[in-house]
């Protein structure tokens, strides 16, 4: 995950650049779910993620600041410890119509739309001899909805191995200025009804709306079972 973020509207807005590693130490609990169905030449694409992830800090001393909620201005030197408990939920909804079906190859036009939901909380711990210890959180979340055209493309290689790649680009600044997302695999079928993928993602946003920023590139392998029924 890289990028910038202001998860706050009064909030600064800091750069992020976190390898695997340590967005897996940071994780509370991740879901995804991808759905693919067709009728005919009629196709829907569903993806879910939801994401929950803990980030701990202790800094001191620090000049003088204030978050809302605090009831003070926290004084200069103060020891601080903050904790940000961060919720991200995005779903992408796409249908389309196969434009093109071959033995050796298969594309897929697609439009609909994704949804964007970021909810984040601070807890702040300070300490100073001017105001003792004290305790105060806070929380703020913001959504939007962004459009989307994209496409699929499925290429069969072998009797048992093929190869996909989904790709969509939107926003348009309508929610985002602009978002886009590539999911390429390579696939092995088992049986009729089971096949595992191996591939790489990326997902980007850049969304800076009435003080919330949310400017991120979420890229990696990825690694899949696809039951069809």
């Amino acid at each position: 995950m890289s990028g910038s973020i202001s998860p706050f509207q009064r909030g600064s807005t800091v750069d992020v650049d976190k390898p695997f590693s340590e967005v897996m130490d940071d994780l509370n609990f991740g879901g995804f779910l991808d759905i693919w169905a067709r009728y005919d030449r009629f196709v829907f694409s569903g993806n879910l993620m939801y994401v929950d992830t803990t980030d701990s800090h202790a800094s001191g001393p620090l000049s003088a600041f204030q978050i809302p909620g605090f009831g003070v201005t926290i004084p200069p030197g103060s020891n601080v410890d903050a904790k940000v408990d961060s919720r991200q939920f995005m779903a992408t909804l796409l249908g389309g119509y196969r434009v093109m079906e071959t033995p050796d190859f298969t594309l897929d036009l697609l439009g609909g739309m994704r949804v964007w939901h970021v909810s984040n909380d601070i807890t702040v711990s300070a300490s100073h001899s001017l105001i003792g210890s004290r305790t105060a959180s806070y929380g703020e979340s913001f959504s939007w909805v962004d459009p989307l055209v994209g496409a699929r493309v499925f290429l069969p290689l072998t009797n048992d191995f093929s190869f996909q790649t989904e790709a969509d680009v939107g926003g348009f600044g309508m929610g985002a200025d602009l978002t886009w997302s590539v999911l390429a695999s390579i696939n092995y079928t088992f049986t009729d009804n089971i096949s595992a993928s191996v591939g790489y993602k990326a997902l980007k946003v850049d969304y800076d709306h009435n003080g919330h920023v949310y400017d991120t590139l979420l890229r990696g392998p990825a690694i899949g079972v696809t039951w069809r029924f």
